[in-house]
Order: C-alpha cells, then structure tokens, then sequence
C-alpha cells in the first residue's frame, strides 16, 4: 500500500476513535488499539472504503465484522492487562482477536466456519500476531486450556453457555449478549470465586446467532 493510502486510513482511524469516544469509551488503550489496527484488512476489498464507519459489514459465510464501537465496548468491559489468557467465541474476520492481541492477551479464539478461520490465521499471522485458533463450536468453549481471565462471545446466545462459566478463572469475566435473533443484552459475569458468580446486564445489541450445542441450533 502506498503512502497516500497509508495516510488516508491513519486519518479514517484517528475518525472513527473520536467517534466511539464521543459514544463513551474510555479506555485509552483500547482506543489506541482500535486507532493502530487496519480493519481495512479484515474485510472484502470492494468494502475496504467503508472499513472506517462505525458500522457492521458483511464477511464471508453470511457473518459479520462487528461495528468497531461493538468491538471497542466489548474489550473495555473485559478490562483486560498484558499477559491476560482470553478465550474469543467466534473468530470472524479476526478483527477483535487482532485488537485482543495488540493488547497484549494471550488469545486462544474458536470459529466454526472454515474459510474464516484460514482467512483469519492468514490475516493475523500476516500482522505479526500469534493467537491460538481452532475451528469448532464455539458454544462449548475451550476447554483444553481453561481457565481463562476473560472470555468474549461475538454472537449473540439464547442463555449464557455453561460450558463458558465453567471455563472461567476466579477473577475472571464473561462478555456475551443473551437474547432472542434479533436483539441481545450485554451481560457481563464475574467470578468471584469457585461457586460466586456477579451478573450485571447491559444495553442492547444486535450480533448474529450463536450457533452450537450450547447455543442456536
């Protein structure tokens, strides 16, 4: 890419972070994170002059990449530090495992559909990030490496996954929208110790379905 159109989404970015600011996001460092990474990557590029809105966009297998405030809103809740272990639901485009990883978490993320998870290794790998993909049903989690500090679903649930809870370190939280196919609320949980969980429900979004075992069928 040349200069000119290096310079021309450095600004876009710079934009959309003033945006989401102004929506109330606060956390300085995933604000940098969103202005540092080029989303233009990470979707088709006939779109690539849209990469910039505060908007949804369509990727491949009838999914989307998130609206970067959604993405944004979602990492601050995490609350997240350098060396957290965070387990992503739904790899999309990559796009919120990039931010995680510019973050500096240690980032394990599970795509059931194939062509987005060979999509998004190429991309991440590509940007110089190493998270821990696979493909699979998300709804279950990842067991083999729990617990982690910090799990994140990008779809939206009919009830919270189980398996998701029980993946969760003491300390750790649970970012997933929870509602029908057409709106969610953002719940957060906190698990305050083996047995003690906090929940605390948020404002509304609209993410596609979580499909899995433990989610759409």
């Amino acid at each position: 890419m040349n200069q000119k159109n290096n310079r021309k989404f450095l600004n876009r970015r710079k934009k959309l972070v003033e945006k989401i600011r102004k929506k109330g996001i606060s956390d300085e460092s995933v604000l940098q994170a969103i202005e540092s990474i080029p989303r233009h990557l990470f979707i088709d590029s006939a779109l690539e002059n849209r990469a910039y809105e505060d908007s949804a966009l369509p990727i491949s297998c009838g999914q989307t990449i998130s609206q970067p405030y959604t993405v944004a809103a979602q990492t601050e809740l995490l609350d997240v530090s350098t060396g957290d272990k965070i387990l992503e639901i739904g790899t999309g485009s990559g796009y919120q495992a990039a931010i995680l990883c510019y973050l500096g978490c240690d980032v394990y993320s599970v795509e059931r559909h194939e062509p987005l998870y060979l999509s998004a290794r190429h991309i991440l790998r590509d940007l110089g990030f190493r998270p821990h993909l696979k493909c699979g049903d998300g709804s279950l989690g990842w067991s083999a490496y729990a617990p982690y500090d910090g799990i994140v679903v990008t779809a939206g649930a009919p009830v919270v996954p189980e398996d998701l809870i029980k993946q969760l370190a003491v300390g750790g939280t649970l970012i997933v929208p929870v509602g029908d196919q057409k709106v969610q609320t953002m719940t957060q949980i906190t698990r305050v110790s083996k047995e003690e969980f906090e929940e605390k429900q948020l404002r509304q979004f609209k993410f596609v379905p979580l499909i899995g075992k433990k989610g759409w069928d």
